[in-house]
């Protein structure tokens, strides 16, 4: 292949993964989840992790795919503040497609197709309509009762009470007790709470 043909070649991957992480990260994760600097953060990752691997690609696949695995890996390990699972998981999509688009052996009809796959999978897994009416919050606890920490459905039961929805699952994040607070990740459903 020649100079100018590879670096068509580059050009049309670098366009093919600038689509799809704009598809992902604006159409799909911004429209749904609305975090602006995240969604930003996420699609310069994507390109910057692609610079790199198309860069080692030319050195040698296990390489590329070896310093692919340590960007993914250096975000969970190396980010300052706590970000949601659904953050680190369109975070790992934008990583994705960059690993797809920038490394070298593939054809382009390959690439697109994945890309494609990939995006298609993203939408119908995270789409409202499949988890309708279920939502998740992070709740600050005024009260800490010692009796719930150790029964998980009696923890529910509370919860639900108190917040007057149908909380399906729990994890308690921090416990302070000489402040008497409990903060507790939750999720639920939205539709109202039979009382009867």
């Amino acid at each position: 292949m020649t100079a100018v043909s590879e670096l068509g070649d580059l050009g049309f991957r670098f366009l093919i993964n600038i689509i799809a992480t704009v598809i992902l990260i604006y159409g799909l994760y911004y429209r749904r989840h609305g975090d602006r600097v995240l969604a930003t953060t996420a699609a310069m990752f994507n390109i910057f992790a692609f610079a790199v691997l198309a860069k080692l690609s030319s050195v040698e696949f296990s390489l590329a795919a070896g310093f692919g695995l340590f960007a993914i890996l250096a975000l969970f390990n190396l980010r300052s503040e706590q970000i949601g699972r659904i953050e680190i998981a369109y975070f790992f999509g934008s990583i994705a497609i960059a690993v797809i688009c920038s490394v070298g052996g593939t054809d382009i009809l390959t690439v697109v197709v994945i890309s494609a796959c990939v995006l298609l999978g993203v939408y119908i897994v995270d789409h409202p309509a499949l988890v309708r009416g279920s939502r998740a919050v992070t709740v600050t606890l005024d009260q800490i009762d010692p009796q719930l920490l150790s029964d998980s459905d009696e923890m529910r039961r509370t919860l639900s009470d108190r917040l007057g929805v149908n909380v399906t699952g729990f994890e308690i994040v921090s416990l302070n007790f000489v402040n008497e607070l409990a903060i507790v990740s939750l999720t639920y459903n939205s539709k109202q709470r039979d009382v009867s």
